[in-house]
């Protein structure tokens, strides 16, 4: 059987919304845009060193 005041014990509130945006957006993320980026630079610099 559940033990209600026990769980209770346990709970922790889950973030608002606007806080865990907050979070998700402190983060610095790297996307695949950022990735794509750092490729297409990397390329064209070594293209750059061939010639």
């Amino acid at each position: 059987m559940i033990d209600f005041e026990e769980e209770l014990k346990k709970y922790k509130p889950s973030m608002e919304v606007s806080e865990a945006e907050d979070s998700i957006h402190s983060r610095d993320l790297t996307d695949m845009v950022d990735i794509m980026k750092e490729m297409v630079s990397e390329n064209l610099s070594k293209q750059g060193k061939s010639r």
